[in-house]
């Protein structure tokens, strides 16, 4: 077998089932007003609220190119507001507003609806996400 068939590439399983699982939050996302990638951004700062967007950066894995005009968005909806930290006028501080934290409520049973409906065993889906995470450490290392 050549190592040229689509039917070997790990890369396109990985990138057809990341296309389908994003496609699979779009309904649970979309009465929240949110796209997959703001929720990144929202699961990580409801995680850990008033952070710089370089920690936000590394925790999402979103370069901040990519991270600007999501925060944009967000600040726009009322979601989240971007402060000068004391002291340094260069790094921005994002804060979670009311708005967001009322929003974090609503978004409880979006991890629980995926996981019923991506997979069913606890221990498959735990084994996918170290395999996963050893693949992004590999590759980003």
């Amino acid at each position: 077998m050549s190592y040229l068939n689509l039917d070997v590439q790990i890369c396109h399983s990985l990138y057809s089932a990341t296309n389908a699982l994003i496609r699979a939050y779009r309904p649970l996302l979309e009465p929240l007003g949110l796209t997959y990638p703001q929720y990144i951004v929202m699961l990580s700062l409801w995680e850990k609220d008033g952070v710089s967007v370089k920690t936000l950066s590394e925790h999402t894995r979103l370069d901040a190119g990519t991270l600007t005009p999501i925060l944009k968005r967000l600040e726009d909806k009322g979601l989240l507001r971007r402060t000068v930290f004391a002291g340094d006028e260069r790094q921005k501080r994002l804060e979670v507003t009311e708005a967001g934290q009322q929003l974090k409520t609503r978004a409880e049973k979006i991890p629980e609806a995926m996981a019923c409906m991506a997979m069913t065993d606890r221990e498959q889906a735990a084994q996918l996400k170290q395999l996963c995470e050893q693949l992004y450490q590999t590759l980003s290392g």
